[in-house]
């Protein structure tokens, strides 16, 4: 006899046993009296055997040489600078590891309420310099590599950003993850391991922005930890047949089966033992390689399971404008969210609890509506696999999930093709539609006979074909829903979510202004400036970095001279340091006499590059009708940009190349390059910013009002003591409200007037000369080939000259004089380190720290746990 395989069951869904308490768990057994027994071996051996942290010189160096000699199979005298890096992170990794497994054995042990934040981005920059610096361990190593013969900053300059990540998004999840590790609350992350990251950002001769993979892991990555023990099955396509008992189950079986891997990376607290999880999910084939396609010749069919798996977790945010993007992008999501879940349910029953107390320890924030799919998901476990009733396993997921919005903007709001999903996700349409006949018939009940109501709030949109509205079904399947900013989340409430706050009432819409890690985005990346305030408000700064108010402190020194000096110095040192790495790095001079103007996001039409850069233009042309006695009476000005256009989005994308084109006119131009310079700085990422934001003057926030969310990028400026110019919109509102209006530039238009001002560009249009003849006069000169690709950039200005979404025509004279008051304030020097000192210590309330206790708070009702 032997064993036979069955072939009618491949594809079909074992039916999972109903939960029992498995036989092993996080925690040791313990004896009668209730002590903890020792799982195997002897005790004594095993704990000579465990190591402590690393924290002398001595023992740090004998780490780091383990690492080369064993890790890297390396001796010392082949050793480089990237040898050296990669054994100097593996040696932190290892204290990472110690800190990381107390803090899980001390939730488990406690088995207390977690929260988890589920994000499709997770832009984390380099890892090395903010573990050393949230250990306290930063002079040791740095006196441990030079031992050993090498620079520290020569080792943190080898590190590759992780490639999780591309804007605002991404950064601020990433600031979550400190944040809550920093504040001892039990919180994990979970994302996607992207292979070759969003793209590699290259500009071509003639200035257009190229696009080539990132491929951030091939020299493999010291900061995860492969767990190819945690895996899950996720299933895609089959079919789902539904059962006829009345409980509203359905069998979902056949199809195609990839397996998600896990990944750790640990999330290191400041001053504090407490190290967190960030979770990501490799995708992989479930069986790879087909060795009788292989074997028939059929080599391309041998590989295509492999290949289709592995696409999943390629890259991040794959182009939708296909069919087959659009359906990878919904794999992506799914994929992510299923394994996350998964694994969030393991641990759950490890507890021992029954199903029904699952929201009393858990809470999951979804972070935009990329992980909506998580709400019918979790559904489907619980009715499918749990046996739990409709009603009671819509209960559980309503107290269970959390919303956050990052955006009003109605064409940002994702919607999935109904027939896209029921292809790829049969059993999950048949959720969807069911949660949005149960709750049309409740919004029926309280508002009846209102059929357009009824339409308006339906998570399926009637258009052709029909569309499942993710915000929507993100909003109902979850206890409570925020933004970000004050306005915004005004504006939450009374335009895309108006008809739901008036169902659910007020209470279950919320506002979190977002936050900013200071330990990243102070200490490491202006280390000069953390020591000048550490020194002048003696205090620690492990106190200050973990109760950022206390910078109000600098306030009674604003007055001081020699203070002043000092803060001074510290700014040019940084402009200084940005020069530099422009001249080694991209081969270009830059000036560190004049002010540095800094706009550097993700390219948008709303954040309005192209205002700034027709900005530029004006003063250029008005630069060159001037005398040469007249330009030296001008204020010297760098700008700089950087920023990433998604590959498919063509305005974007002009707007770099006419960016690029204007600065190789504007710089080689004798007559103004000692006056006017811009840059565009390629493949914008965390690193570089770190770099660009300690040495801003002045900042650039310009987005049409009522449409930025929040920003984060403003108080990063901010708190690095670089001014504010920006529009009366997002954080940039609380930002004035903290430093005072007489230290900030607004200008433009109020978000009430927007919509009448779009209103009367459609239907009473006034031509671009008669409204600002300034501007009419910088798209003409573009339009006339000043810049060259004559007739190119025609699609980016008739976005101005016809309709004006963004209101640059409305706009562009009010911006005008805020850059002329900012010339005039700069040239007053004492004045202007007066108003950059004020906004520093007025920053404390945008620390990340005061926003993740919000959410613990007011949201997840989580508690900080501290490890002993």
């Amino acid at each position: 006899m032997t064993s036979v395989l069955d072939t009618t069951a491949i594809g079909k869904v074992q039916r999972r046993r109903r939960h029992v308490r498995t036989l092993t768990g996080y925690l040791p057994e313990k004896d009668a009296e209730g002590k903890e027994k020792w799982p195997r071996g002897e005790e004594k051996v095993w704990k000579d055997g465990l190591r402590s942290l690393d924290s002398g010189v001595s023992s740090i160096t004998k780490s780091i040489v383990n690492h080369v000699q064993t890790s890297l199979a390396r001796q010392p005298h082949e050793i480089d600078n990237f040898g050296a890096y990669q054994a100097a992170a593996l040696s932190v990794r290892d204290n990472l590891i110690i800190n990381w497994n107390e803090t899980q054995l001390h939730y488990s042990r406690t088995a207390g309420k977690r929260a988890y934040y589920l994000s499709l981005e997770f832009l984390m920059g380099r890892a090395l310099d903010n573990a050393l610096l949230n250990l306290g361990l930063k002079q040791q190593y740095t006196e441990g590599v030079d031992k050993l013969g090498f620079n520290m900053e020569d080792l943190l300059a080898q590190e590759r950003d992780a490639g999780l990540g591309n804007g605002g998004l991404g950064r601020l999840a990433a600031c979550y993850l400190d944040s809550s590790a920093s504040q001892e609350l039990p919180v994990w992350g979970y994302g996607l391991r992207y292979r070759y990251g969003i793209f590699q950002q290259l500009i071509s001769p003639d200035g257009q922005q190229l696009e080539a993979p990132d491929p951030w892991l091939d020299n493999s990555n010291p900061w995860e930890l492969p767990r190819i023990d945690v895996t899950y099955d996720v299933r895609f396509h089959g079919s789902s047949e539904r059962l006829n008992d009345g409980s509203g189950r359905a069998i979902w079986e056949g199809g195609q089966e990839v397996l998600a891997v896990a990944y750790d990376m640990p999330i290191p607290g400041c001053n504090t033992r407490n190290t967190n999880n960030l979770r990501l999910w490799e995708s992989r084939p479930k069986r790879g390689f087909d060795l009788n396609s292989f074997n028939a010749g059929d080599y391309e069919r041998a590989v295509e399971s492999s290949n289709s798996a592995a696409a999943i977790t390629s890259v991040l945010y794959p182009n939708d404008h296909t069919t087959f993007g659009k359906e990878l992008r919904l794999k992506q999501q799914y994929f992510w969210t299923a394994a996350s879940l998964a694994d969030i349910m393991r641990r759950f029953k490890n507890l021992g609890m029954p199903i029904t107390e699952f929201p009393q320890y858990v809470s999951i924030q979804l972070n935009d509506t990329h992980p909506t799919l998580a709400v019918p998901e979790l559904m489907r476990i619980l009715v499918d696999e749990e046996d739990v009733p409709w009603n009671a396993a819509w209960s559980i997921v309503t107290e269970t999930f959390f919303f956050t919005n990052h955006t009003v903007l109605p064409e940002a709001l994702e919607t999935w093709p109904v027939p896209l999903m029921q292809h790829l996700l049969p059993r999950h349409m048949q959720i969807i539609f069911d949660i949005n006949l149960l709750f049309l018939q409740s919004v029926e009940r309280k508002f009846p006979g209102d059929r357009e109501r009824l339409a308006r709030m339906s998570l399926i949109e009637e258009s052709v074909p029909q569309n499942v509205r993710m915000a929507y079904l993100a909003c109902i399947g979850s206890r409570k829903v925020n933004g970000v900013a004050e306005l915004h989340s005004e504006l939450v409430q009374t335009t895309i979510l108006k008809d739901f706050v008036e169902f659910y009432g007020v209470s279950k819409f919320g506002n979190v202004t977002n936050g900013i890690t200071p330990r990243r985005w102070l200490d490491q990346c202006n280390p000069e400036l953390s020591r000048l305030i550490t020194i002048t408000l003696n205090i620690d700064k492990s106190v200050w970095l973990k109760d950022l108010t206390k910078l109000e402190g600098l306030l009674d020194f604003v007055e001081d001279e020699d203070f002043r000096e000092d803060w001074a110095a510290v700014k040019q040192a940084n402009k200084e340091r940005l020069a530099h790495h422009m001249q080694v790095n991209l081969g270009l001079n830059v000036n560190t006499k004049a002010m540095f103007d800094v706009q550097i996001k993700r390219l948008h039409e709303y954040k309005r590059q192209t205002l700034n850069i027709i900005g530029v233009i004006h003063r250029y042309l008005t630069l060159k009708s001037m005398t040469p006695k007249e330009r030296r009476t001008v204020t010297p000005r760098n700008v700089f940009f950087a920023g990433k256009a998604a590959p498919g989005y063509y305005i974007a994308k002009l707007t770099i190349r006419l960016i690029v084109n204007v600065a190789r006119v504007v710089n080689s131009d004798p007559d103004t390059k000692d006056y006017l310079n811009v840059f565009f700085l390629p493949d914008y990422s965390v690193t570089l910013a770190e770099i660009l934001i300690p040495a801003s003057d002045i900042s650039q926030h310009i987005s049409t009002a009522g449409t930025e969310a929040s920003g984060t990028s403003n108080m990063k400026f901010c708190l690095n003591g670089g001014l504010l110019l920006g529009t009366v919109d997002g954080a940039n509102i609380e930002i004035a409200e903290e430093v005072g209006p007489s230290n900030v530039f607004f200008f433009g238009h109020l978000t009430p007037a927007v919509e009448d001002l779009r209103y009367q560009h459609v239907y009473h249009p006034v031509p671009v000369e008669q409204k600002s003849p300034a501007l009419a006069r910088v798209l003409n000169e573009i339009s006339s080939g000043l810049f060259g690709d004559r007739g190119v950039y025609e699609p980016l200005l008739n976005t101005i000259r016809q309709g004006d979404y963004y209101l640059i025509t409305d706009d562009f004279d009010s911006y005008l004089e805020a850059l002329r008051m900012v010339d005039e304030a700069y040239n007053d020097r004492t004045e202007w380190i007066k108003k950059s000192i004020r906004t520093t210590a007025k920053m404390g309330k945008f620390s990340s720290d005061r926003a993740i206790q919000d959410y613990a708070q007011e949201y997840w009702n989580i508690e900080s746990t501290k490890v002993k």
